[in-house]
């Protein structure tokens, strides 16, 4: 048996379905994943994760070794064995990270009170909670440009967001800076060149924004999120950085007491079993 095969079976076994926010069930044979499970949190059927850990699948991509060492919550020097053992070039520091470390999916593991979802240097989604997928939907319905905060707002603005007074030149601001310091950090990556690139080209608003050269990172922002479960909801917008891996964790919160806290509590409830029934309807 190969390495990659013998290294993916092993970090298979070890992780617990509890660790990645699945239930456990009756009747496991096994305390780690199944391969149904990993290839669910993977993105990749179950046939191919046989054929990798039976030796008949080679050469997988760069973006399926991301999602798989994603998904076995491996850390960084695990994920670059898992790279060299199949073959495929280590991710280079000229590129944006898309790895999440295991410690940054702990944080989001353990703030299931509050929307969290952890984004690349780009804006692209790579992680969510259960509660952020209540509150704007389930990314995971979604792919490409669609799954990228800043050409969402550039192109079609943010939908039930309202910002705070003040906030939203702002956040403007703060989003084209961001994304020019992430293309001076990672000269070679195509992705957040491409997307700078369609933004200047279809977006006067980022043009604008970009025109002034700024290089910054977006923090924080106050907004009012319309939800049609529970309506209007004002909340706090903050933006921890994990230094790292450059991946950007946003949390939504309300002040302690408010009218605002109780419509998350009850969103906690009523918002993800709609989008439960979602899941199971589809």
């Amino acid at each position: 048996m190969s390495e990659f095969a013998t290294v993916l079976r092993a970090w298979r076994d070890r992780v617990t379905p509890q660790q990645v926010g699945m239930p456990a069930g009756a009747g496991r044979r096994t305390s780690g994943l199944r391969r149904e499970e990993l290839a669910a949190l993977a993105g990749v059927s179950v046939d191919y994760i046989v054929r990798l850990e039976q030796g008949r699948a080679t050469n997988p991509s760069a973006q399926t070794l991301t999602a798989l060492a994603r998904a076995l919550r491996l850390d960084r020097e695990e994920r670059d064995h898992l790279f060299r053992v199949a073959g495929a070039p280590i991710p280079s520091s000229r590129v944006a990270p898309q790895h999440i470390p295991p410690g940054v999916l702990r944080i989001v593991d353990r703030m299931g009170d509050c929307p969290v979802a952890v984004m690349t240097a780009a804006w692209d989604i790579v992680h969510w909670n259960p509660l952020w997928a209540a509150l704007f939907g389930d990314p995971s319905t979604l792919s490409g440009n669609e799954r990228n905060v800043a050409w969402r707002y550039f192109m079609r603005g943010l939908g039930d967001i309202e910002f705070a007074e003040g906030h939203s030149e702002e956040f403007t601001s703060d989003l084209s800076a961001d994304l020019r310091r992430a293309a001076g950090l990672y000269p070679d990556d195509a992705r957040i060149a491409g997307l700078v690139a369609a933004l200047l080209r279809d977006s006067p608003l980022f043009a604008a924004a970009w025109e002034t050269a700024t290089v910054a990172s977006h923090t924080s922002s106050r907004k009012t999120v319309h939800s049609a479960t529970v309506g209007a909801l004002e909340l706090d917008c903050d933006v921890l950085n994990a230094p790292s891996t450059d991946m950007r964790i946003v949390v939504y919160t309300a002040d302690p007491g408010s009218a605002s806290a109780e419509k998350l509590d009850l969103l906690r409830v009523t918002g993800m079993q709609e989008l439960g029934r979602l899941v199971i309807d589809t």
